[in-house]
């Protein structure tokens, strides 16, 4: 089944009497339990790309399915609900809120979707768990490594069981065995879980994991490969 259709997409920003076109007609389909790399070099969209399929921002063309919903059909409100109970983001910069420990940026989601206590507890435990940081879940973003931060953003992504988990550029701050440490996880949980991962990258130390690839030039899709 397809998590995400996209149909002619177009993306154009403007800025006074200044134009620019992110997006030049991309099609494109997403299978759920993908893990997918957008790849390409700055400027080529694929951050717009994600934004689009987040529903952060609504194209200026095209449609935007994700899990048959055309997000560019609804209002913002309805965009919000949708993100909240389907997709899943982790940011370049961890985006953790500082004065919360690894436990409570992972509950996070929970706290907002309702979920009991009991059921939070578990949940949360469980994921940190998983990205190997049960020792570390009460420290708080400014106590731990680059690497710890963006497990623990994984695991908050993954709290409310998503579809769907976004990721641009995950390894863009980290080193060589951390960024691969955290592409091994998010693989891993791909595999146990299967969760669609879609992430944005430069770095081609990311690209071997991913089992497709999907290349932007010129905000049009260039390439588009499925690796072993």
């Amino acid at each position: 089944m397809s998590v995400i259709e996209m149909q002619d997409v177009t993306r154009v920003y403007r800025i006074g009497e200044v134009e620019t076109r992110a997006l030049r007609g991309v099609t494109l389909t997403i299978e759920d339990g993908e893990f997918t790399a957008i790849v390409g070099p700055s400027g080529s969209g694929k951050t717009t790309l994600l934004q689009l399929i987040g529903c952060l921002d609504k194209p200026t063309g095209g449609s935007v399915r994700v899990k048959g919903k055309d997000v560019t059909q609804l209002n913002a409100n309805a965009r919000a609900d949708l993100r909240k109970g389907t997709i899943g983001f982790i940011f370049q910069f961890f985006a953790l809120i500082p004065g919360l420990t690894a436990y409570e940026n992972v509950e996070l989601p929970l706290l907002l979707t309702g979920e009991k206590a009991k059921e939070r507890r578990e949940r949360v435990n469980e994921l940190l768990e998983a990205v190997g940081l049960s020792d570390r879940a009460r420290h708080r973003p400014d106590q731990m490594s680059g690497g710890e931060q963006q497990r623990v953003a994984i695991a908050r992504a993954l709290a409310t069981r998503p579809v769907l988990v976004l990721a641009d550029e995950p390894t863009a701050n980290l080193d060589t065995e951390n960024g691969r440490q955290v592409m091994e996880i998010m693989q891993r949980l791909n595999e146990e879980t299967g969760t669609t991962f879609l992430f944005a990258t430069h770095d081609p130390r990311v690209v071997p994991f991913a089992r497709r690839v999907v290349t932007l030039r010129d905000g049009k899709v260039s390439e588009n490969s499925k690796h072993a």
